[in-house]
């Protein structure tokens, strides 16, 4: 009945499916563990008619045009340019920190200096690792770099990742840059706007089509057995000889024979506050007070016209398998190496197509995971 399968309902899923209803014109089954379509993107309204993210706040930031008009099918848009505040000595300075938030934290003297020294050494409007900064040899610099490196990144990369920074993948650390310029906007992406009815609204007319059915509420392995001897795949008992598109967690697909990749999870506290706003801006990073990372409050996000705001606590936590939701994967050598030997016995079916952070343990913003996806549609699913 089916020639493609889906496992997962999430961007990398969803595009997936639309583009083999849409572009091949097939059949495809999506399958989803969940009582709702859009993985971690899920949103909803309140009933204060606040639009809340229920698994953290997800901000759409891209410079890939085909991955912004792609998804400008399924929605309009309001330009949204996310701002940051850390709170830090008891002042709330701009993230990533940059040559504003120099002037907030020091005196004016020494900021000045500092900010010649930094023009020197690296041009306007970039970006340097905070791991590099830290291996300069001026004093000033140094002292800056320490500075930063204590206040702004050790404390919240311990919260966030329960490791030492230097025991975490460049990959992560590279994500938490200097920003030699003035521009306080958290990214600097061409395209930066929010889904104006938010982001399940995009799922739901993404998977509108008459080639797509969905079973929610259904754990894939209840319906998909595998065989691992003799590499085949059956569906309600039948061998499944189409393709199968795997979104999910990939020791599970496999169930955990080599071990559970480490994953970091989130315990996420909603709040509901008798005030028009709680805070200055959408995000207010705490690195070093409080065991929360961050406090997100959604009319930032979303406008609204409403004298009560809804605010999110973040507070990370050792992933537990079967219990807690996979939001990051740890990236370490290790966990490469424990991967790697899944994704090997992957390889060895011609059907299976592993695809998102997930099932490719990787970290993907938004717009990289449906850049993936339409990618692996072209490459792998397509032919």
């Amino acid at each position: 009945m089916f020639n493609y399968i889906v496992i997962g309902s999430g961007f990398a899923g969803s595009v997936i499916a639309e583009r083999i209803a849409n572009v091949l014109n097939e059949k495809v089954l999506i399958i989803e563990k969940r009582n709702h379509v859009g993985g971690n993107c899920y949103d909803y309204k309140n009933k204060d008619g606040i639009i809340i993210h229920k698994y953290g706040p997800h901000l759409f930031h891209t410079n890939y045009k085909d991955v912004f008009d792609y998804l400008s099918n399924f929605t309009d848009w309001h330009i949204y340019h996310h701002r940051v505040l850390a709170f830090i000595d008891g002042k709330k300075v701009p993230i990533p920190f940059n040559l504003n938030s120099l002037y907030l934290t020091f005196p004016e003297s020494f900021a000045k200096r500092i900010e010649e020294k930094l023009l020197k050494k690296y041009p306007y409007n970039s970006k340097v690792p905070i791991l590099d900064l830290k291996k300069e040899n001026d004093e000033d610099l140094k002292f800056l770099a320490d500075y930063i490196y204590q206040k702004v990144f050790l404390n919240y990369t311990v919260k966030q990742w329960g490791l030492k920074p230097e025991d975490i993948d460049p990959e992560v650390t590279a994500r938490v840059p200097v920003f030699i310029g003035k521009d306080d906007r958290y990214f600097n992406d061409k395209y930066q706007a929010i889904p104006t009815e938010g982001y399940t609204k995009i799922f739901e007319r993404m998977l509108n089509h008459p080639n797509i059915k969905l079973m929610l509420n259904t754990d894939f392995k209840e319906v998909i057995s595998i065989d691992f001897e003799n590499k085949k795949i059956y569906f309600f008992g039948q061998e499944f000889k189409g393709k199968l598109i795997f979104t999910g967690m990939i020791d599970e697909l496999f169930n955990f024979k080599y071990g559970y990749l480490p994953y970091r999870s989130l315990d996420l506290r909603f709040e509901t506050i008798e005030k028009e706003w709680f805070q200055e801006v959408a995000t207010v990073n705490y690195p070093n007070d409080y065991d929360f990372t961050r406090i997100t409050e959604f009319k930032h996000i979303h406008p609204v016209s409403t004298e009560k705001t809804t605010i999110l606590k973040e507070y990370p936590k050792q992933y537990i398998p079967n219990k807690d939701i996979p939001y990051y994967p740890v990236f370490t050598k290790e966990n490469q190496e424990l991967y790697n030997r899944y994704k090997e016995e992957a390889e060895k079916f011609e059907n299976i197509i592993l695809v998102g952070r997930l099932a490719e343990y990787r970290y993907y913003d938004m717009d990289d995971v449906i850049k993936r996806a339409l990618e692996v549609f072209e490459e792998r699913v397509r032919w």
